[in-house]
């Protein structure tokens, strides 16, 4: 599945059409080619789709207006002229959105959100004050004879009652501001009333004409991940989709799960000899990568997927997998394996090492071990590396130190973010998995603008938790042009270098 989000084109319409008759079902008026045509003409930036497998199944439509001298309370279709939005201003404050739609069959990926998000980033970039909406209450017909609608969002709010509509607009960071009768006259499921909802944008600044810049502030969750014992690998999915579902609910933008955080499958195997019982292991990895992948879609997320076995061309391998929350995969095989995985699993490593473009920026993977062999990183920072992920699994205070260590002088000589996250607790029924220690923790450079000891946010030691933080992106460029100390500009490559030899 390949999701996109982007402006929509004249060229889109007959998808456009073809999902909004499903959306609505007969209950509301669909767009004209020439009301669509004429939204893209005025604000061509204002009009969001999201595309999946190269269909538009889902879409945001909106307008500028300037809240001196156009009345936000008007009906709705006061506001868009009835389909000829004379009340568009380039020079307006305030983003108006007059559309939402998703095709009913693609409403479990949270595609709604996306678009909610997108709308808000425009919001910022042109430094707009606030989005408004008129937004529809369809439940409350059903509690009309009972209530005002005053009580009836309050008890929404309260989540006493689910409104499909305003409890998803309040979930977004919406405010209701007022109260509106008569909104859209034909909308029997509201009683024609509507809610007048605002985002504020916290960045607007009112003295700035020109665009304000995107802010780059990028959140990671990492998981502290207590081994335990599954009965079956649906009781494994519900714990991975309860991490997934916490740190998405925080906005954040990737979740980074530990290295084999995924043995505790093993278990079945653990009589066989340990070679045997780590390739049986990787005959789950394909179906829970695919799960997983579709975790990322759902819940709007980028998930490290620690790392897993795969056993290929007769080959083990200790391989991490980034699915991207657009649908995309990428992987990356643990180069440096330790003796213990070649005594006992006879890993070996893999040959490629190379950044991952996100939808957050350039990132990096390297598993446990490897992050202990600085060329690796310095490799990765040549490619534009902003940010290192380093799924880990170390059974004692002393491993996990090596780990911690580099990971720190990773952080500062790449001037990057380096993430690391590993499991505790122990596996008594597991060979070679049976003790754990960790502390997850996200390290920055060493400069003003960051953390006087240089990391950002760590866990508590081996008690299992999520820990989020903030990484600002905007910091690192300025870091590599203005930084007390310029690492990766003031080396002698005219002395010395470091390359892939592939």
């Amino acid at each position: 599945m390949d999701i996109n989000v982007r402006v929509l084109t004249k060229k889109d319409y007959s998808d456009l059409k073809k999902s909004m008759t499903e959306a609505y079902q007969g209950s509301g008026e669909i767009w004209t080619r020439e009301n669509i045509v004429d939204l893209i003409d005025l604000f061509p930036e204002g009009q969001l789709c999201v595309e999946v497998d190269g269909r538009v199944v889902a879409c945001a439509l909106s307008i500028i207006l300037n809240s001196k001298k156009s009345n936000i309370f008007d009906s709705y279709y006061e506001i868009i002229d009835d389909g000829k939005f004379f009340k568009h201003d380039d020079e307006g404050d305030t983003l108006y959105g007059i559309e939402v739609f998703v095709h009913p069959e693609y409403r479990s990926l949270r595609l709604g959100r996306r678009l909610y998000d997108s709308r808000k980033e425009l919001c910022e970039q042109m430094n707009l004050k606030s989005i408004v909406a008129g937004g529809r209450i369809p439940n409350y017909h059903n509690y009309s004879d009972e209530i005002s609608p005053r009580v009836y969002i309050d008890r929404v709010k309260r989540k006493e009652i689910y409104d499909p509509t305003l409890t998803f607009q309040l979930s977004n960071d919406f405010h209701v501001k007022k109260i509106l009768k008569h909104y859209l006259p034909e909308d029997k499921e509201s009683m024609e009333f509507a809610t007048l909802l605002e985002w504020n944008n916290i960045y607007y600044e009112p003295d700035v004409k020109s665009p304000s810049a995107t802010k780059q502030a990028i959140r990671l969750g990492l998981v502290q991940w207590q081994m335990r014992l599954f009965k079956d690998l649906e009781e494994f999915y519900d714990q991975v989709e309860f991490f997934v579902d916490a740190v998405s609910d925080y906005g954040s933008d990737f979740v980074l799960f530990p290295e084999f955080f995924n043995t505790p499958l093993m278990r079945p195997y653990n009589e066989m000899p340990e070679r045997m019982a780590m390739e049986k292991l990787a005959e789950h990895t394909k179906e829970i990568i695919q799960k997983i992948q579709q975790f990322a879609v759902s819940y709007n997320i980028n998930i490290i997927a620690g790392s897993m076995p795969l056993y290929e061309r007769n080959k083990l391998y200790n391989v991490s997998y980034l699915c991207h929350r657009n649908g995309q995969l990428d992987s990356f095989k643990k180069v440096h394996i330790t003796p213990n995985e070649s005594k006992y699993y006879g890993m070996v490593g893999g040959n490629e090492v190379k950044v991952f473009d996100t939808d957050c920026g350039k990132v990096g993977l390297l598993i446990c071990y490897d992050v202990e062999f600085p060329e690796l990183g310095r490799i990765l920072a040549d490619q534009g590396m902003q940010i290192l992920f380093v799924p880990f699994m170390t059974d004692t205070q002393n491993g996990y130190m090596r780990v911690r260590a580099c990971a720190q002088a990773r952080a500062i000589e790449n001037e990057c973010y380096v993430a690391i996250a590993g499991s505790v607790g122990n596996l008594p029924r597991v060979n070679n998995m049976d003790i754990q220690y960790s502390q997850s923790a996200v390290f920055t450079p060493s400069d003003f603008a960051f953390p006087n000891n240089a990391i950002k946010a760590e866990a508590t030691p081996n008690t299992e938790m999520v820990l989020i933080a903030d990484v600002d992106l905007y910091a690192l460029r300025d870091l590599h042009e203005y930084g007390t100390v310029k690492i990766l500009k003031d080396r002698r490559l005219d002395l010395y270098s470091v390359t892939l030899l592939k």
